[in-house]
């Protein structure tokens, strides 16, 4: 739980994922076309990735753990999560209340 709290607080939009994982890829590119530049942790590839994936379950993600978006240092869901904040427009201002996009 600790990794998880470290790792998402070093940058103001972080997301966990898996690097074969197609809607982690998606929530990504979003991510991108709004402007910003999320720190990716890909847990497949991390030898303490099984720990994090748990940790993250702990901390509200779903089954399966990723993708895992954190803004502002803050768990603000999974990729069903952050679709409904795109689609109502709000995922685009959590971005720039966490200076993560400067639009």
């Amino acid at each position: 739980m600790d990794r998880i709290r470290d790792l998402s607080s070093k940058k103001a939009a972080v997301i966990f994922t898996k690097s074969s994982c197609c809607m982690c890829h998606s929530i990504k590119m979003l991510f991108y076309e709004l402007g910003a530049s999320p720190a990716i942790h890909e847990v497949d590839k991390d030898p303490e990735g099984r720990e994090m994936e748990r940790a993250l379950r702990a901390l509200g993600s779903s089954n399966p753990a990723v993708p895992a978006v954190f803004i502002g240092g803050r768990y603000v869901g999974s990729a069903k999560d952050i679709i409904s904040f795109h689609v109502d427009g709000s995922l685009k201002q959590m971005l720039k209340d966490a200076k993560a996009i400067w639009l």
